[in-house]
């Protein structure tokens, strides 16, 4: 596995190289830029020209996540607002063109892929969701391949995004060369479990996120801190309190080719300094070795 960190956890400060900086301290060979435009400008020709020099001078491969929220909508307590699949025409349009406008400061930068979402948290599976996502991902494909940006779909916490789901998706749209970001702290809230989306999705995972909660919520710590009753079997209805077990994951992830990328993708509203996400990223690889 190729170790890697994303900009999430300083999603509300400036992108600048001094985070990228302590983020390759703490052992990063790769990194994902997480596009919110107060965080990483991708409309501002010189934030991208600082970024792309920055990744020029170092050794350490570049991905990128696609924009989630309006720039004047965004709040560390609102909702994403940005939906590829919503069902008015108009917002599905707006979405998409915000993520080509992320998807261009790769003429500059190089990125190699980008994560995508479908959908929204709890977003339904049905026709409309299934041609919905096939349209987004149709014409994302076209703009972004030809910049060398490979397209990445996440699975998320709604229906569209089952395992099932997403490679259904990929067979209806014949989208061989679209690949998948698997989300670990994502699989470990689903009904099906981290397990079988490896199972499932292993051809196609091109990108892990790595993350810890508890199996209650999305809490986006960093690997190991959920460690309550690791391991412990999952009850057969209520909630449970339990850590990612992060031993069979490291041997999940020795079944992948070496070269994918792990991104830890940890709750930048921990308000960590660049020393800890340096100190902290060293920690967390230690669970990996």
């Amino acid at each position: 596995m190729q170790r890697g960190i994303s900009t999430h956890v300083f999603l509300q400060q400036r992108l600048h190289s001094g985070l990228l900086d302590a983020m390759q301290k703490g052992g990063a060979q790769a990194i994902e830029v997480f596009a919110v435009r107060h965080h990483f400008d991708y409309a501002d020709r010189s934030v991208v020209r600082e970024l792309a020099a920055w990744f020029r001078s170092n050794d350490v491969a570049v991905t990128l996540h696609q924009p989630l929220y309006a720039d004047a909508e965004w709040s560390r307590h609102v909702a994403p607002t940005l939906n590829l699949i919503d069902p008015e025409k108009s917002r599905r349009i707006d979405a998409m063109d915000e993520v080509k406008r992320a998807i261009e400061s790769a003429e500059q930068i190089p990125f190699r892929a980008i994560t995508l979402h479908l959908g929204l948290k709890d977003e339904p599976w049905n026709n409309r969701a299934l041609e919905n996502s096939l349209t987004a991902i149709e014409h994302l494909k076209a703009f972004a391949h030809p910049l060398g940006v490979k397209i990445l779909l996440e699975n998320l916490q709604n229906e569209v995004t089952t395992p099932e789901h997403l490679l259904e998706i990929l067979r209806v749209g014949h989208f061989d060369n679209v690949g998948i970001t698997l989300d670990v702290g994502h699989a470990h809230l689903s009904d099906g479990g981290i397990d079988a989306a490896f199972e499932l999705l292993k051809p196609r995972i091109a990108e892990l996120h790595l993350h810890d909660n508890q199996g209650i919520k999305d809490d986006h710590l960093w690997p190991g801190s959920a460690a309550t009753n690791a391991g412990a079997p999952r009850p057969a209805s209520g909630t449970w309190a339990r850590g990612i077990d992060w031993k069979n994951v490291v041997k999940q992830i020795a079944t992948l080719p070496p070269t994918t990328p792990g991104i830890l993708e940890i709750a930048h509203d921990l308000e960590e300094t660049a020393e800890s996400v340096t100190a902290k990223a060293a920690n967390s690889w230690k669970l990996f070795e």
